[in-house]
């Protein structure tokens, strides 16, 4: 049986309208987590046991149980409860888009508020005292010194945990979304061809991988350039 090149051109809308919804819960789900993630990671590597507890066990937490369990809490476990259903949140929360976007969410800012804190601990020892010893606050040192620096050394870890996320955006089709892979599972329903169907998926998926790890590069490139050895 010869792979179905019609099957695959004549779906090419569905699955391009797909890239945009994968690309649209991609991005929306990484600003917000990485806006969560911030104060997290800050609050991993306090002394501090009551600042540094709840930081841990939300991470934990998190990181320990299945991404795919967290987005069915959240779409179907709430829906549940009737004082969510009667709530100011509920036109949120029955949204399939939001629970999506919501539980990718949270589960990058776990993961990322970690590759910050490792990033914070890995501050040279040499570039906090000189912050401190020209008299800077606590507050300025962290802006100015301490998470610029750490994120830029958290950008090859963090180029990671973002093609993870685009690979984890493919669950989106469990909840109703038509992002790629449910652009695949549509096109398979219709046709009864999975190769042709999840193949044309992959190799978008492969497309935003090689343009995600482009950009990481360029980036890491403009910012860690001064970390690479000199040539003789």
């Amino acid at each position: 049986m010869m792979f179905d090149y019609n099957v695959v051109w004549d779906s090419l809308p569905l699955y391009l309208d797909g890239m945009l919804t994968t690309i649209k819960l991609l991005l929306i789900s990484l600003f917000f987590g990485l806006l969560a993630a911030l104060p997290l990671g800050i609050m991993r590597v306090s002394k501090k046991r009551w600042v540094n507890f709840p930081a841990w066990l939300y991470t934990y937490v998190i990181r320990g149980t299945p991404m795919l369990v967290q987005l069915f809490l959240i779409y179907y476990g709430l829906a549940q409860f009737e004082a969510v259903r009667q709530s100011l949140l509920w036109p949120w929360l029955s949204s399939a888009t939001f629970c999506a976007c919501l539980a990718f969410a949270i589960n990058t800012s776990a993961y990322t508020a970690e590759i910050i804190a490792g990033s914070l601990k890995a501050t040279p020892a040499g570039e906090i005292e000189a912050a401190r010893a020209m008299g800077m606050s606590e507050v300025t040192l962290y802006r100015r010194i301490l998470l610029p620096s750490a994120m830029r050394r958290a950008l090859p870890q963090y180029s990671n945990e973002v093609i993870m996320m685009l690979q984890t955006t493919s669950l989106a089709s469990i909840v109703t979304l038509i992002d790629l892979t449910g652009a695949a599972r549509t096109v398979n329903a219709q046709y009864y061809l999975p190769f042709e169907a999840y193949i044309t998926a992959g190799v978008f998926y492969l497309c935003l991988t090689f343009v995600l790890v482009r950009l990481f590069r360029i980036a890491e490139r403009r910012w860690l350039g001064y970390l690479a050895p000199r040539k003789v």
